[in-house]
């Protein structure tokens, strides 16, 4: 039987069509993290925020609506619908999210 906390390996280009620069910074959105890690955004950022003391600034920020249009503009896609909140993005840091926040699934 597998274990439920089992660590598997996610495909590099997966990984690298979904990080953008934004603050000359390289950053993951909070729905492509969660959609890696498997979760809806929601759980995600509720687990961060559970968590905020170990997500200094350098490590995640939330978008301005500014930055928010500007990348939504390069990127073609269509599931940007019904966004309330601007998206919180996760620098090269996130790499080491799943050793501060257990995400339930």
């Amino acid at each position: 039987m597998e274990s439920k906390n089992q660590e598997y390996a996610i495909p590099e280009t997966q990984v690298t069509s979904k990080i953008y620069i934004v603050r000359n910074k390289k950053i993951m959105l909070d729905r492509d993290l969660a959609e890696l890690y498997e979760v809806e955004t929601r759980v995600l950022n509720q687990a961060v925020t559970r968590n905020i003391e170990r997500f200094p600034e350098e490590f995640m920020f939330q978008l301005s609506s500014e930055e928010f249009e500007i990348l939504k503009s390069q990127i073609v896609t269509s599931s940007w619908g019904g966004t309330r909140k601007m998206p919180f993005a996760f620098s090269e840091l996130w790499k080491d999210l799943h050793n501060s926040v257990y995400v339930i699934k």
